[in-house]
């Protein structure tokens, strides 16, 4: 009996059992783009066909694989979405467990729903020391980087140089500084594609984590890639001047779970042209003009430039992360030849005589810079980083000028000729630790420490020729050691709370210097302790009213080349020379804002420099040679009122406006005398961009800036007019981007300056060859939704590396 109830009980249990597994059913798959790249946390959702309620969720992992488990047997729809993609939607009779295999995602380009890729406004957020310009999914990201920047309010890029109002900007990229030239910038920001920058930082104040000579900064913030995947670029540029220019590259990133990996590559080829035309009036003792020269000077440089830029990532696990970060510039021609003739007159304009001057200059150079970044993240979202930075930089210059000399008759006399040959290395070495903790959800503290040191060896050799013969000219051949040691400690607090945000920050710079002129047997040393301060506050009085105050003190160290005392001859009557005595520049920033009604803001600044650093255009009316020296004056100051008007009503169009008046003031005691140039200008601005048909894939942006007579350098600059009209189409299904620029439109971009005080008297006309017709062409392919990890190298010091006249 008791066997027969066992036996009846385990048949029972067997079939609850069995029941029970068979209604605990799965739903599993992998989510793929177009490319059969897999796509990392898509969103996977099922709901009851009946009720419409949704049932249960899941996020696909790194593979693109969900996995839907204990299901009953029941009609679901299933839903799958990622930004940037199509949504997909499917019936399903689920009996049991049930494999989707692939799932396709498309690209949400050609569909009703791409507002959610490129349908979306740029926005503006402004906070008490920068105004955040976000551009993610906008029509703004179709073109190249450069592109971007011409667009941002409040960012002027004009003849190679980018500046926020009158002032050059430091660029970074996800916080990290961009160290090149203006020109090399120049090539970096228009061979990189704008498809992965999230939002672009103009900051006015930065904050203490930044370097103390940081003045104003640019910090173009790139998106976070959540995709694995491979993605890559080739472009190219085609640009007509007076000669033409070309540039191409490519850019390729792979991630996975455990690396991210970027690489860049661009090749440049330029050839370009500068004509001036300068008036010289030379003054006897009695301060009466002796003599008139006229100078007609025509400037090409060739070159070929090699720019390499890698970034590596390795996520050691979820809170350890090695970075390593390496820009390389390779310059294995660069051909500089200027042709001079000058024409000399008496007082009454009747020619005495005339020479010529021919100066034919071949540079190489190499610079190298490597970051190695350990970074840990702790459990509180505090994080710790570890920043090692090394810099090598190699530069030669082979330069033969050759003079000719003609008397009243315009008959030849005699001749001179002379070569010279210069080379400066320059190592930077650096360390930097940077901790950051939050405090509560609207707080922050940032402290960090960082020592820099920097090692230049530097040489020319004047080799006078005579009789065929090269002979040393020892009054123009020197060697030149420096060194520079600078330890810095920061702390920075922020806090937002009800209607107010602040920050506060407050850094300190110990320097030591050492700067040894071998020939001359003079050293110069200095070693000073700075404190840099900065503050900000903003208090929304209502809701479309708010005010803010900021303060911010920084430091500007002269360029290595700059502290060299070498004499470097352009011809036997130009001449740049060096100063060893040069010390830092500080600058006072005061500035009070007002915003109203979204899109007016009003500000008045007020800026004071200790010991501007300026290279000025010099005469010496005894000997008739000009010298272009670094200087410290004793101070400059710049104050004036802003009026800015911002508008980005859709996707479809966006407007900035600005009109500035701003007085310039420079101040310098010479030998002779003391002097104080003053002149107030208008800087006015007018930047707006238009995106036309269904999918927003034709651009249009329009950039117009206008300064009127302007103070620079103790002389004064006649208005100028900057203009550029671009126009960018999208094509093969956004894969490809076709674009067109001109800029300087209305041929008004001369450089027209005056020297006009006691001893010195000049007038000049500059050609800088602005005018121009741009063509280009960028491919994508690969899994184009991915973002890359690209940043630039962080040091400072690089900045400082100057080649030579």
């Amino acid at each position: 009996m008791f066997l027969y109830l066992r036996q009846f009980f385990s048949v029972v249990i067997s079939l609850l059992s069995l029941t029970l597994f068979a209604q605990d059913y799965s739903i599993s798959g992998r989510v793929v783009d177009n490319n059969n790249a897999p796509i990392e946390f898509a969103n996977v959702i099922i709901s009851l066909e009946k009720e419409g309620s949704t049932l249960k969720g899941t996020s696909t992992n790194e593979d693109g694989v969900f996995n839907l488990t204990n299901l009953d047997e029941g009609t679901f729809n299933i839903k799958i979405s990622f930004i940037g993609f199509e949504e997909f939607n499917q019936k399903i009779v689920l009996t049991g467990n049930l494999d989707l295999k692939n799932i396709q995602l498309n690209d949400a380009s050609e569909s009703l729903d791409e507002v959610m890729i490129i349908g979306k406004k740029p926005t503006l957020t402004r906070q008490p020391d920068r105004l955040i310009f976000n551009i993610e999914n906008t029509a703004l990201t179709e073109g190249s980087t450069l592109s971007v920047l011409k667009s941002t309010p409040g960012v002027i890029i004009s003849d190679g140089s980018i500046n926020i109002k009158s002032a050059e900007a430091d660029v970074y990229i996800n916080g990290r500084r961009v160290q090149l030239s203006s020109d090399e910038l120049m090539q970096l920001l228009e061979s990189s594609p704008a498809n992965s920058i999230k939002s672009v930082e103009v900051i006015t104040n930065p904050p203490a984590s930044y370097d103390a000579d940081s003045g104003s900064v640019i910090n173009i913030i790139m998106s976070k890639n959540l995709i694995a995947g491979y993605r890559g670029s080739v472009f190219s540029n085609y640009t007509q001047g007076v000669f033409p220019r070309y540039i191409a590259g490519t850019s390729h990133y792979f991630k996975n779970d455990k690396i991210n990996l970027n690489v860049n590559y661009n090749y440049t080829q330029n050839k370009i042209n500068r004509d001036q035309e300068e008036n010289i009036d030379f003054f006897d003792n009695s301060n009466n003009i002796d003599q008139i020269w006229r100078s007609e000077t025509n400037r090409n440089t060739w070159s070929q430039t090699h720019n390499l830029n890698l970034n590596f990532d390795y996520y050691i696990d979820d809170q350890n992360t090695l970075s390593l970060t390496s820009t390389g510039l390779y310059t294995p021609y660069f051909k500089y030849k200027v042709t001079n003739n000058t024409s000399i007159f008496d007082e009454n304009l009747d020619f005495s005589s005339r020479f010529t001057a021919n100066n034919l200059s071949r540079d190489n150079k190499y610079n190298i810079g490597s970051d190695l970044i350990f970074k840990h993240d702790f459990e509180n979202s505090a994080d710790l980083t570890f920043n090692a930075h090394y810099t090598t930089y190699d530069y030669d210059r082979d330069q033969n000028v050759l003079s000719n000399f003609y008397d009243v008759n315009n008959d030849f006399i005699n001749n001179s000729e002379f070569k010279s040959l210069a080379n400066q290395k320059t190592n930077i070495v650096i360390g930097k630790l940077d901790y950051s903790l939050p405090i509560e959800d609207s707080g922050s503290f940032e402290t960090g420490l960082k020592y820099s040191s920097v090692s230049t060896e530097s040489d020319i050799t004047r080799f006078d020729i005579i009789n065929n013969s090269e002979v040393i000219n020892a009054n123009n051949t020197d060697a030149f050691n420096y060194n520079e040691n600078v330890l810095s400690a920061y702390a920075a607090f922020s806090k937002s709370w009800d209607k107010w945000n602040l920050n506060l920050g407050l850094r300190v710079e110990n320097s030591n210097i050492e700067g040894e002129s071998l020939s001359l047997n003079e050293i110069n040393t200095q070693d000073y302790t700075d404190w840099f301060p900065n503050a900000s506050i903003s208090y929304d009085i209502l809701d479309n009213l708010a005010i803010d105050l900021n303060y911010n003190r920084s430091i500007t160290r002269p360029s290595y080349t700059s502290l060299n005392p070498f004499s470097f001859f352009l011809n036997e009557s130009t001449v740049v020379v060096g100063n060893p005595n040069l010390t830092p520049t500080y600058r006072d920033y005061y500035k009070v804002g007002v915003n109203f009604l979204d899109y007016f803001t009003v500000e008045a600044y007020y800026m004071n420099y200790d010991g501007p650093i300026e290279e000025l255009q010099r005469q010496d009316n005894q000997s008739h040679i000009i010298a272009y020296t670094p200087t410290n004056l004793n101070k400059s100051v710049d104050y004036g009122f802003d009026f800015i008007f911002n508008y980005y009503p859709s996707a479809k169009w966006g407007v900035y406006a600005v009109t500035s008046f701003y007085n310039m003031t420079e101040e310098i005691d010479f030998e002779d005398g003391f002097v104080e140039q003053s002149q107030w200008t208008n800087l006015s601005i007018l930047s707006t961009y238009l995106s036309l048909l269904e999918d927003n894939s034709l651009n249009f942006n329009l950039s117009l800036h206008y300064v009127s007579k302007n103070l620079q350098r103790l002389q004064t600059v006649e208005g100028m007019l900057f203009s550029e009209l671009s126009i960018s189409k999208s094509i093969m299904n956004k894969r490809a981007v076709i674009s067109l620029s001109a800029e300087d439109l209305f041929n008004q971009q001369y450089y027209n300056t005056k020297v006009r005080y006691s001893n010195q008297s000049t007038t000049s006309l500059l050609d800088s060859d602005s005018r121009t017709i741009k063509l280009g062409f960028r491919y994508n392919f690969g899994n184009t939704k991915l973002r890359t990890n690209q940043r630039a190298t962080s040091a400072e010091e690089r900045d400082r590396i100057k080649d030579l006249q």
